[in-house]
């Protein structure tokens, strides 16, 4: 008699349920890696105005474009805003092409006269406020 080769049709629709569990666990987790990762992404590219905009100020400069503190005015990742009038204002970044968690989100760096620089994201409902950066928390 011969022995039975292959895999029973119970063995291979267990796998397959294991294999589903697996992805219905990965992917929502992935997707807040990418929301996270593009908030960071963001709030990057507009932490590299701060040195470039301190200088204007003790120049006594003022401004009221991303460019005139070596920043670009639209990345892949954001829409960037910058004013600074006295020395206080911003510099934010709008998120643009983000996943659907953090979509319409802002960081924004705020610097007041006394020369503190504060970061603060908006724009995230509150069960996903956790996906801003630490260091600039969902106001």
């Amino acid at each position: 008699m011969n022995a039975q080769k292959g895999f029973t049709l119970i063995e291979l629709m267990i796998v397959v349920a294991i294999i589903g569990i697996l992805a219905a666990i990965a992917i929502p987790a992935y997707s807040n890696y990418q929301a996270r990762g593009k908030l960071t992404a963001g709030l990057s590219e507009i932490s590299a105005g701060k040195a470039a905009a301190e200088q204007k100020i003790n120049d006594g400069s003022d401004w009221t474009l991303p460019t005139d503190i070596g920043l670009q005015g639209t990345t892949s990742n954001c829409t960037i805003t910058s004013t600074m009038t006295a020395g206080a204002g911003t510099i934010a970044c709008a998120v643009l092409n983000a996943p659907s968690q953090v979509r319409g989100a802002t960081i924004t760096w705020t610097r007041n006269k006394a020369g503190t620089w504060s970061c603060a994201t908006s724009g995230l409902d509150n069960d996903k406020k956790d996906l801003a950066p630490k260091s600039c928390p969902q106001s």
